[in-house]
C-alpha cells in the first residue's frame, strides 16, 4: 500500500494524493509510504523516485543494520522498530530527499501510523518540515525502546539469589541468562541507532538540518539514557549470576566440611572394626565375654568425644 501526505505552500494539509498527481501539485514537501508494499510497489523505489540501487538492495534485504548514507541530494537512512513485548525488531527504512521524504517497511509499523496521524498537528512544520517529519518518526520508533529496556530492568531489580529453594535458585539464575540474552538483543539496535544520530547531528550534507538540530539531539540523549540503563541491568545480572555461583560455591562448602566431619569421625571407628573383623586365629580379645560390648562403648566414646571436639572448634557453624 502506498499513500502520501503533502503540505502545501498556503498551509494546508492534502490526504490521498496519487502518485502520478504528485509532481503536478504545488507542495511545500511531502510524505509518501510505502506500507507492506507489493513488488511492483518496490520497483517504484527506482522507476519514480530514482534512488540509488544499493539503497534499494538495502530496503529488499532484511534485516540491516541501523545505518545512515548520503546519496547526492538524498540521504538513507536505515532504522530499527521493537515490539516491547516480543522484542521483535522490524526494520524501517526512511529516504530524505529535496523537499520530501520516503518511508519503506515490509511490516505495517504503529510507530508510522501514529506519526501519520499526529504530524498535521505539529507546530514546528515550515519549508523545511520534512525535516521535523523525519525526526517525529525516529523519536516515535526510540520511545518504543523504553518499554522494553525499562521491564527488564524491573525484573532484574526483583530477583534475589539464595532466599529460596535451590530449584528456586536455578530457576532464578536461567531467567537471569535469558534477560541477558534479551538486554543484547537490545544492545544490537540501541548502539547502532545512537551511532545513526551522532553522524546525523555532525553531518553538513542534510540541508536545513541545522534549524532541528535541537530535535535530534533530544534523540541522541533518549539514545544515551538507553544505553546507560542496558549496560546498569547487564551490570546488574552479571552481579546477580556472580553472587549465584558464590552462593553454590559456599553451599557446597558447607555440604563437603559436614561430610569431612563425618568421614573424620567414622575413620577410627572404622579402623577398629577392621582390626576386629579379621580372621586371626590368636586374637585375645575375641574370647572375650563382654568384648563386643566393650568394643561398642569404646566406638560410642570415641565418636562422641570427636564429635564434641569438632563442635568446640565450630566446625558444624
Amino acid at each position: 500500500m502506498i499513500r502520501i501526505k503533502g503540505y502545501t505552500k498556503e498551509k494546508t494539509w492534502i490526504d490521498d494524493i496519487a502518485l502520478e498527481d504528485l509532481k503536478q501539485l504545488e507542495l511545500d514537501w511531502y510524505w509518501v509510504d510505502f506500507s507492506e508494499p507489493e513488488a511492483s510497489e518496490t520497483k517504484l523505489l527506482d522507476t519514480y523516485f530514482h534512488f540509488h540501487p544499493l539503497a534499494i538492495e538495502d530496503c529488499c534485504h532484511l534485516l540491516q543494520r541501523p545505518k545512515l548514507d548520503h546519496y547526492d541530494d538524498t540521504h538513507f537512512f536505515v532504522l530499527h522498530s521493537i515490539d516491547p513485548r516480543t522484542l521483535q525488531v522490524e526494520e524501517v527504512n526512511l529516504f530524505i530527499g529535496p523537499r520530501f521524504i520516503v518511508t519503506y517497511h515490509v511490516q505495517n509499523s504503529d510507530e508510522i501510523n501514529d506519526t501519520w496521524t499526529k504530524i498535521p498537528s505539529a507546530s514546528k512544520l515550515g519549508e523545511d518540515g520534512y525535516l521535523f517529519a523525519a525526526y517525529m518518526i525516529i523519536d516515535k520508533l526510540v520511545d518504543h525502546y523504553f518499554p522494553a529496556v525499562q521491564e527488564l530492568e524491573e525484573q532484574v531489580l526483583d530477583m534475589e539469589i539464595g532466599g529460596g529453594s535451590e530449584s528456586t535458585n536455578q530457576m532464578t539464575m536461567d531467567e537471569i541468562f535469558n534477560i541477558r540474552s534479551r538486554l543484547l538483543r537490545l544492545r544490537k539496535t540501541i548502539l547502532p541507532m545512537r551511532d545513526l544520530l551522532y553522524r546525523t547531528l555532525n553531518t553538513e550534507r542534510i540541508e536545513g538540518l541545522s534549524g532541528y538540530l535541537a530535535f535530534y539531539r533530544d534523540i541522541y540523549d533518549h539514545l544515551l539514557k538507553l544505553t546507560e540503563m542496558t549496560d546498569a541491568s547487564r551490570e546488574m545480572t552479571a552481579d546477580l549470576r556472580d553472587s549465584f555461583m558464590s552462593y553454590n560455591s559456599n553451599r557446597m562448602n558447607a555440604i563437603m566440611k559436614t561430610l569431612t566431619v563425618i568421614t573424620t569421625i567414622f575413620m577410627p571407628l572404622t579402623f577398629l572394626a577392621g582390626i576386629y573383623g579379621m580372621n586371626f586365629e590368636h586374637m585375645p580379645e575375641l574370647s572375650w565375654h563382654w568384648g563386643y560390648f566393650g568394643l561398642l562403648g569404646i566406638m560410642v566414646v570415641v565418636g562422641v568425644a570427636m564429635y564434641i571436639w569438632f563442635r568446640r572448634k565450630g566446625w558444624f557453624d
